[in-house]
């Protein structure tokens, strides 16, 4: 572990966005060889600005990847971490909004095909998990021909997809 405490910097340091130097001081508890003291070269941001920062990736119930990019449930808060031995300012831990991204193995080539072949019995919203429009496919022989016509070309141009949210493969 080491502690940062940074120094004077002349006039080229502290600029937001610019490289900056910091002097590192390491722990008087921590047991190591070498200089205690000693510069390291930062960018300087904020912590939540940083690069790839390593964020929880439990997604909330109401994340859904297959609403639009508008809507509020196609992004969920996760809790982040800037990256160890990065230099920023503020709270290494932080909130960010990020997009839902997530997949449970839907296939779309299978939802059409299913579509096509057997969507008169409901097939293709059983296997998407829409199982209530799937019964009512069923028992109304797709709606007659008409409701199965029409769920081809809905899964074909991708506007009907899993029911959990998430995206085909």
């Amino acid at each position: 572990m080491w502690e940062t405490r940074v120094g004077k910097m002349g006039s080229q340091g502290r600029e937001y966005g610019k490289p900056s130097w910091a002097n590192c001081t390491v722990l008087e508890e921590t047991d190591c060889t070498g200089d205690r003291n000693f510069l390291r070269e930062f960018t300087c941001s904020y912590c939540y600005l940083g690069e790839n920062p390593s964020c929880s990736t439990n997604l909330a119930t109401s994340c859904r990847s297959s609403s639009p990019d508008t809507s509020r449930s196609h992004w969920y808060v996760a809790n982040c971490r800037a990256n160890k031995n990065t230099l920023c300012l503020g709270s290494p831990r932080f909130s960010k909004r990020l997009e839902c991204n997530w997949t449970e193995g839907y296939r779309w080539k299978t939802a059409l095909v299913l579509s096509i072949t057997l969507g008169g019995f409901g097939a293709d919203r059983f296997y998407l998990g829409h199982w209530q429009e799937g019964i009512g496919k069923l028992f109304s022989f797709g709606g007659l021909g008409v409701w199965t016509l029409v769920d081809v070309v809905l899964v074909a141009v991708g506007y009907i997809g899993p029911a959990d949210g998430s995206l085909y493969i």
